[in-house]
């Protein structure tokens, strides 16, 4: 299956978007083997120093599982062995007080092809009192200053990070900025994964993103791709029940052969993010577009040129028997219209291909949206 997805960031290529989270003192070299469908496997949380590795005993002694060595990149560099080389992409989740760890860590993630996932997620009371876990959030010049140093070793990167703890649009900017690839985001919610934080990342930056939690079926996980998401990870859903993972493969396998757009955005109308203009119809009526393109800083008329442009380059510009003589301005594939249908079938285009074009339009259009303006 590994042309049925284009998914790489950097020299990582992803074979399906469907990740395991890491769990400490579970995720390692010899849980793998229950995961080995996943697009992404990522290992740890691993403790690197000594006051890292202090807490974590700490942790342990109160019944929570975690990685305890003396020597954890050894234990790492094991584990890397055990996994690589199998088809599956790998990261390695891992907490440090300090820089230099990180950036042996980040040296060994890049001899292995490895992405480094630096962990700002844990709030362990014992990692937050040596300023590990969800408190690097609240010091944004420290953190962008780590991620720097990290990137100059030209390891691919991940920040995993819980939502709600600061306002995460603006630090994401700013960690963007720094060399940060990846945001591996928990949007816990209590109906599935909180949407509306998923689409302001989508919106505000231009990183991959990975959706974590209230993530356990094929509701949830397609509520997280039309969010926005590039991805989506699991931890917990593995360990109850361990064909999730497989499943989650296969369905999101059959949206892509299908439509050709996993993660294919909402109507605007329908709450979807900024990918969404691409469906819309042109801006000459009071409707859910005209607020859309405000958040976007973007003119109607803009709009409107970008459309036109793109249409004029590809069949999407033909269309006499729609609403508005061309097919940019047509509805998603899944809302049937005989006047877009007959229109494609005028012109010999197939679904497909109609969907291709109108990602190739989503990014065109998001091209041109500068992100540090988007409100959110």
């Amino acid at each position: 299956m590994t042309d049925l997805f284009d998914l790489n960031v950097g020299y990582v290529r992803f074979k399906n978007p469907v990740a395991v989270a890491s769990m400490a003192g579970i995720t390692g070299g010899d849980f793998f083997e229950s995961c080995k469908d996943a697009g992404l496997y990522v290992m740890g949380g691993y403790s690197l120093d000594a006051a890292t590795m202090a807490a974590s005993r700490e942790i342990a002694e109160r019944g929570r599982k975690e990685f305890i060595t003396d020597r954890p990149l050894e234990l790492i560099e094991g584990d890397l062995k055990k996994v690589s080389g199998k088809g599956v992409a790998i990261g390695i989740n891992v907490r440090a007080a300090s820089l230099e760890p990180l950036i042996a860590a980040a040296k060994l993630a890049k001899k292995y092809g490895a992405i480094l996932e630096l962990n700002a997620h844990c709030r362990q009371e014992e990692m937050a009192a040596i300023g590990v876990g969800e408190v690097m959030l609240k010091d944004r010049i420290g953190l962008s200053k780590t991620i720097v140093e990290l990137k100059k070793t030209g390891v691919v990167l991940s920040l995993k990070m819980r939502a709600g703890i600061v306002d995460e649009v603006p630090l994401l900017r700013l960690l963007e900025k720094a060399g940060l690839d990846i945001v591996h985001i928990d949007t816990m919610g209590t109906r599935g994964p909180n949407v509306n934080v998923l689409k302001k990342l989508r919106d505000g930056t231009g990183l991959f993103i990975i959706g974590n939690n209230s993530i356990n079926g094929y509701e949830s996980a397609q509520a997280a791709y039309s969010a926005g998401c590039d991805m989506i990870s699991l931890a917990r859903p593995v360990l109850e029940n361990p064909k999730i993972i497989k499943s989650l493969v296969t369905y999101t396998e059959d949206q892509q052969r299908m439509s050709g757009w996993y993660n294919a955005p909402s109507h605007i109308c329908r709450g979807g993010d900024l990918r969404g203009l691409a469906w819309c119809c042109p801006p000459v009526k009071d409707c859910a577009i005209h607020m859309a393109l405000r958040r976007a800083n973007m003119s109607p008329d803009t709009f409107a040129r970008i459309k036109m442009g793109f249409g004029k380059a590809t069949k999407l510009g033909d269309g006499s028997m729609t609403c508005f003589g061309s097919m940019v301005w047509c509805c998603k594939f899944n809302k049937h219209c005989y006047l877009r249908d007959g229109s494609m079938e005028e012109k010999a285009l197939g679904m497909k291909e109609y969907v291709e074009l109108k990602k190739k339009l989503a990014d065109e259009i998001m091209k041109n949206i500068d992100k540090d303006r988007v409100v959110t």
